[in-house]
């Protein structure tokens, strides 16, 4: 079995599967995919993730707000942050983090945020979901000053060795999109080989993000099939080992998700 690490269920196109969530779901299920991890984006969407962790028994939740999602005005406060992760479906904080790709001048803003959402983890003891980009320095900077009791993941990885290996160090995980796949990601495919089995996790960050050959589509939580099989070919083990290994690391990470094992 497989577990779609990282999705935004709430965004997904539709329009290949009937307009309709529960085929979209369906779908990746007939395909092995068994559990989903809805990641919380906004202080607008948390309703919409957490109806969907109530409405299907294979689907949790997180809640965050995406650095690239600060609207104006006070920043996301923390007591704010631990009434919404205080529910049963919401399993960890995120995604938050630091994205200097568009808003290189917001860099002060993003850190700040940050830094509550790592509060906020601390004390709920929820792992966290951690984004980053054109952030390497100050993204580690912070998570090291955090010290954080419980593991997180850096999601959607894009970064080299040397900050995945720091990360590593600090006892987080590493997880791997459709990135993987596409032609130009030679030291992306690099780092994957190096990645400790217990210590990676796959995805899809549907609906962006396909993987070959679906790149340039809207993506679907059901191709986090083709991402393990490329990362499984990538360091010679069979796709039956990788979902196993990824399904349990999931599980270490995520405690409180509801997985059920086959």
């Amino acid at each position: 079995m497989l577990v779609d690490s990282h999705c935004h269920l709430d965004r997904l196109d539709l329009s290949a599967c009937a307009g309709s969530l529960e085929v979209a779901l369906a779908a990746a299920r007939a395909r092995g995919v068994r559990h989903f991890l809805c990641v919380g984006i906004s202080a607008a969407n948390v309703a919409a993730v957490k109806a969907l962790a109530g409405q299907y028994v294979d689907v949790d939740c997180s809640v965050g707000i995406h650095p690239l999602d600060l609207e104006e005005g006070p920043l996301p406060a923390l007591d704010w942050l631990l009434q919404a992760v205080d529910d049963p479906g919401v399993v960890a904080i995120g995604e938050t983090g630091l994205d200097y790709h568009y808003e290189p001048a917001a860099a002060p803003r993003q850190q700040a945020a940050f830094r509550i959402h790592l509060e906020a983890a601390r004390i709920s003891g929820r792992p966290v979901i951690v984004h980053t980009r054109e952030a390497r320095r100050d993204t580690l900077a912070l998570l090291k000053e955090a010290d954080l009791p419980q593991a997180g993941v850096l999601h959607c990885f894009t970064e080299d060795w040397a900050m995945a290996r720091a990360a590593l160090d600090m006892g987080f995980y590493i997880s791997i999109s459709g990135i993987v796949t596409f032609r130009n990601a030679d030291a992306l495919r690099e780092v994957a080989r190096q990645i400790p089995a217990d210590r990676l996790l796959v995805e899809t960050d549907s609906p962006y993000l396909a993987p070959v050959p679906y790149r340039g589509k809207a993506n679907l939580p059901q191709y986090v099939h083709e991402v393990a099989a490329f990362l499984a070919g990538l360091r010679g083990v069979s796709l039956e080992q990788l979902a196993e290994q990824t399904t349990a690391n999931f599980c270490r990470l995520f405690p409180r998700a509801r997985v059920v094992m086959d």
